[in-house]
């Protein structure tokens, strides 16, 4: 109960906030994103640690792919705020003349953004990046699983931005529950289908709409003439350099030709090793896995009685330390569960086929994925691999980096999500496109009232088919007017 009236209490304070007009004007949305700008540079210190007291994040992925990341976020919106902001006009059309017909973007109300614990800084953030420049109230709750980051967010945030405007509650389940029992103008979650689906179902029972960034298991096909040693740091980069795996657009898996697997394999060993060393185990570079709960996880995929013969390079791990080797797998059974679940770590999966083209059938077998990417020079298999499979988003000869592009979309379709996000997206996903018609008391079109006649529905035909004499008839009132 106690959690409950936290919650209500939040969203009334934020609903009031809201309903003052404060987050409405630009100036105001320019303060909260400047805020969180100065946040990120002043913070970088005190985020790197948290971070690597989560996750043992090393600081260089640290300030890439999240400290960057969120900087990027706010700058792009600080430079097209105004733009966004900005009504479109659109044209109004034959049927409503004389008037004007516009589309404005106005703020969905109080939102609540319930973020993940990989990117436990960048998955919070930049969501209320969006909700801000949209000129929302927000909640957020962060990932109770990374408990460092979430207490520093609660910490950090009310000291940048507005905090009657911008509220932090942390907290784990029932505290996430309690959150999801209240009302919201919208619902923006990261994490696994499985709480997805969760969310969805609170947000049901007040048709609260929502933005899901789920996961999925994202496969990797490499087909044999490419350049062999890039393709393998960048697989690597994308699966082990990305907190080792546990990251939703992280390699699941690798498809290839039984002929050139070996090739593969070689290549991805020299990587590895090059990355990490001999002992991989000892070396900083590598992130840990969040929790005891995920390590005995994975290391059951390992074990499984048709897996755990498959491993060919790596496999090692330390339960005290909570890490697992990087680990290649040749040829597991695709009724295994390493290839039923989204793996969500260090252990990569190599499944061989006779033509490079099998692939497909294979990936659309499986849930549509969050991302799937493909290394080859062919154009052909390139465009057949747009056309064939069906993914949240799609890289050729490179992972993972769409999501640096924040003039592309970021989000999933089918189980991977729905609702996407990053720049404009960002933007309109916590927004209502309002469609305004402005029309003058002239023009009074007297053939589109009763009593109805043939002569007045010939009219009409003639206007809705474009007729310029069809609409001054209509105008004039004649014949038969009413």
């Amino acid at each position: 109960m106690e959690a409950v009236a936290a919650a209500a209490e939040a969203r009334e304070q934020l609903r009031a906030s809201f309903a003052s007009g404060r987050t409405r004007p630009a100036a105001w949305r320019a303060a909260q994103l400047r805020g969180l700008l100065r946040m990120a540079a002043e913070m970088e210190a005190e985020i790197c640690a948290a971070l690597r007291a989560d996750l043992a994040k090393p600081r260089t992925e640290s300030y890439v792919h999240e400290i960057s990341l969120v900087t990027s976020s706010c700058k792009f919106a600080l430079k097209n705020l105004k733009k966004w902001m900005k009504p479109n006009k659109v044209p109004a059309g034959m049927l409503t003349f004389p008037s004007a017909a516009r589309v404005s973007a106005e703020p969905l109300g109080v939102v609540l953004v319930i973020s993940a614990w990989n990117y436990p800084f960048l998955l919070a953030v930049d969501p209320v990046i969006g909700a801000i420049a949209a000129g929302n109230a927000v909640v957020l709750k962060p990932s109770e699983v990374a408990p460092a980051t979430s207490a520093l967010l609660a910490d950090l945030l009310p000291r940048y931005v507005d905090g009657s405007c911008v509220r932090v509650v942390e907290g784990g389940i029932p505290e996430t529950t309690a959150l999801l029992e209240q009302k919201w103008d919208k619902i923006f979650y990261t994490g696994n289908g499985k709480v997805g689906r969760i969310v969805m179902s609170f947000a049901a029972k007040h048709l609260t709409p929502v933005v899901l960034e789920l996961g999925g298991k994202c496969p990797v096909v490499v087909d044999c003439n490419v350049d062999l040693h890039v393709a393998a740091k960048r697989i690597a980069s994308g699966k082990w350099g990305c907190n080792s795996g546990q990251a939703c657009i992280s390699p699941d898996y690798i498809i290839t030709t039984k002929c050139f697997a070996p090739k593969l394999l070689d290549a991805l060993k020299r990587v590895l090793d090059k990355f990490y060393g001999k002992e991989p185990l000892r070396s900083p570079d590598l992130s840990r896995i969040v929790n005891s709960n995920h390590f005995n996880r994975l290391q059951a995929l390992m074990d499984e009685e048709t897996v755990a013969d498959k491993v060919v390079f790596g496999g090692e791990s330390d339960e005290q330390q909570l890490k697992i080797a990087p680990t290649l797998l040749l040829d597991v059974p695709l009724d295994s569960t390493i290839m039923k679940e989204e793996i969500f770590g260090p252990l990569l999966p190599i499944i061989t086929v006779d033509k490079i083209h099998e692939s497909f059938g294979v990936i659309n077998s499986m849930s549509k994925p969050l991302a799937a990417y493909l290394f080859s020079n062919d154009s052909m298999l390139k465009q057949q691999f747009e056309m064939n499979v069906s993914a949240g988003g799609m890289i050729f000869n490179d992972t993972a980096i769409h999501l640096t592009n924040p003039h592309l979309p970021f989000g999933g379709v089918g189980e991977s999500g729905m609702g996407a996000y990053h720049g404009t997206f960002s933007f309109d996903a916590f927004a209502h496109k309002k469609a305004i018609v402005d029309r003058s008391f002239l023009g009074e079109a007297t053939a589109r009232y009763p009593p109805y006649t043939p002569a007045k529905l010939k009219i009409l035909k003639g206007v809705l088919k474009g007729n310029p004499v069809a609409m001054v008839q209509a105008i004039a009132g004649f014949p038969g007017g009413a």
